[in-house]
């Protein structure tokens, strides 16, 4: 048996003690590793949340969108009453049906948007209206906004249009007029009002819920400039080439 010297053990025992850790050393970094391990569950948690979030406002305005894009399209398409092209085409109405946090408008057009098809009598051109109706669903507090098409543009007396729901759970519906100057209310080219508008402000509000404690929404506008051709209430000039 060897036997070391005094010296020789002391220091062999002071390496051992400076590579152990000590109970507090054990217990600091515990706490900091429950510290990190506590801020990347809170930023986990905010990412969850804020996807959560993200995801129930697409839900939510994606209908939305899909009515825009479809009332564009329409607007865009929009043809004067008793157009050169299209003598069939009939009158641009926009006239308030309410008042107040319940208002609501309905809107005639005519519109090139129809679905040309081999299998159809009629051309492209088409009667669309929009306007608020009672939701199917009573559960929401909103009414639905409904899309009416009617084909058969030559047809004589009142024809069957064809009905889609495009946007449910709407609390007030607003269509507004630009004549170059004002925006109106109303437009009727039956009347006064013999060309169509320059342009047209669609203004929708959802949430249309019963709880008076909620805080209202503002409302989505889309503005739709209108490209088609007017007709005038002047009557039209002739010149000739030498006197009779």
């Amino acid at each position: 048996m060897i036997t070391l010297p005094n010296k020789e053990r002391n220091t062999q025992g002071a390496i051992r003690s400076t590579l152990a850790f000590t109970l507090i050393e054990v217990m600091l970094a515990l706490a900091i590793s429950a510290i990190v391990l506590a801020a990347i569950g809170g930023v986990f948690f905010s990412a969850l949340h804020l996807r959560d979030r993200t995801a129930a406002m697409l839900d939510e305005t994606a209908p939305l969108y899909q009515a825009f894009a479809i009332v564009r399209r329409d607007f865009q398409g929009a043809l004067p009453p008793g157009a050169a092209v299209v003598p069939t085409a009939g009158d641009f109405k926009s006239d308030p049906q309410g008042g107040g946090s319940s208002s609501s408008y309905r809107v005639q057009v005519y519109t090139t948007t129809g679905t040309l098809d081999g299998n159809d009598p009629w051309g492209d051109v088409q009667q669309v209206i929009y306007e608020l109706r009672d939701s199917s669903d009573h559960r929401q507090g909103g009414k639905d906004l409904v899309r009416s098409v009617s084909r058969n543009v030559l047809a004589n007396g009142t024809q069957e249009a064809v009905e889609r729901p495009l946007l449910g759970n709407v609390k007030s519906l607003e269509f507004l007029c630009y004549d170059g100057v004002d925006w109106r209310d109303s437009w009727d080219t039956s009347l006064g009002n013999t060309n169509l508008p320059v342009a047209v402000r669609m203004r929708v509000r959802l949430g249309g819920d019963n709880n008076p404690n909620a805080r209202p929404q503002e409302p989505y506008e889309l503005t739709i400039p209108l490209l088609s051709q007017s007709r005038t209430n002047q009557p039209t000039s002739s010149s000739s080439g030498g006197g009779q």
